[in-house]
């Protein structure tokens, strides 16, 4: 089976690899030169629109950043569903408003492609390594037929609904709590650094705790070792899912104690360093402290 991916970051470059490496032609698309580039070099044919990606593959993933952006390679004038062949699917990975899927889906009624809405769980790791978690929404005969190019770049595909929206529903509510988690993590990090608590005692204990998961082992190590840039989870993705799953909860009368606070301590990460990950909260914490958490 042909397919192409639209977005070609962190998470794309990884669906790209896995998809390759699985024996399927990979058309790819990005608007970064360099990423490109990289993607021509593994192996996969570049394509210069979202159009010709459409016209070159039977499911195209598509890993943008927002809404906006998801509706235009899909719906615009040059997008998927305008050149892809009936019977065709447009797998949408990307992270985006459960209302923006769903006017996407009905957009797209009619057209003779099928929407598979399936954000994912894993982060860069999970991308590279072809482990994600997918939450998937789509017919299920549908879900059937394009099963094993979902497989070829995840290790566990949930089936969570039906409809466009369903699975940004399910991705919000995760985010919700991982947000939170990291919120905390983040606190816990600052103050053993205050107390003067070794950041390797601390990630000892944290890891072979109950409190100890993919999310603290993740965060408190690169705070410990100090790397708070180019890990591959940029501040600005999870700054914008926490945005979506606030939005949803307003919507539906929810109140998200956890995730508003942690919404704040990611906005004020990422308003001073914009171009931090997500680990760089802590650093900010740090410097509000007098004092930092190293290994």
């Amino acid at each position: 089976m042909r397919v192409g991916v639209i977005g070609l970051g962190d998470m794309g470059s990884g669906l790209a690899k896995n998809l390759m490496a699985n024996g399927s032609e990979t058309c790819g698309l990005d608007l970064d030169d360099a990423r490109m580039r990289a993607f021509t070099d593994m192996g996969g044919t570049p394509a210069v629109s979202a159009a010709e990606v459409g016209a070159n593959s039977d499911a195209v993933y598509v890993m943008v950043m927002n809404g906006d952006q998801a509706k235009s390679v899909i719906l615009g004038e040059d997008g998927l569903i305008g050149h892809m062949q009936p019977g065709g699917a447009v797998i949408l990975t990307a992270t985006i408003k459960p209302a923006e899927a769903r006017e996407i889906g009905a957009a797209m009624d009619g057209s003779g492609i099928h929407l598979i809405d399936s954000p994912v769980s894993g982060g860069f790791p999970g991308a590279q390594g072809g482990t994600l978690t997918m939450m998937a929404a789509g017919a299920p005969d549908v879900l059937e037929r394009f099963a094993p190019v979902m497989e070829a770049v995840s290790a566990t595909i949930h089936r969570v609904g039906t409809q466009p929206g369903e699975g940004q529903v399910v991705k919000a509510c995760l985010q919700s709590l991982i947000g939170a988690m990291f919120g905390a993590t983040f606190e816990a990090a600052a103050l053993a650094a205050k107390a003067g608590v070794s950041g390797e005692v601390l990630y000892n204990v944290f890891s072979t705790s109950s409190a100890g998961c993919g999310i603290t082992n993740t965060a408190l190590g690169n705070i410990i070792d100090r790397k708070f840039e180019g890990t591959g989870s940029g501040i600005g993705t999870m700054h914008k899912d926490l945005t979506i799953s606030l939005s949803m909860a307003e919507e539906l009368g929810v109140p998200l104690f956890m995730a508003a606070s942690a919404m704040q301590i990611f906005h004020q990460g990422k308003t001073k360093y914009p171009h931090g990950d997500n680990w760089i909260c802590a650093r900010v914490m740090e410097e509000i402290v007098g004092a930092e958490l190293h290994r």
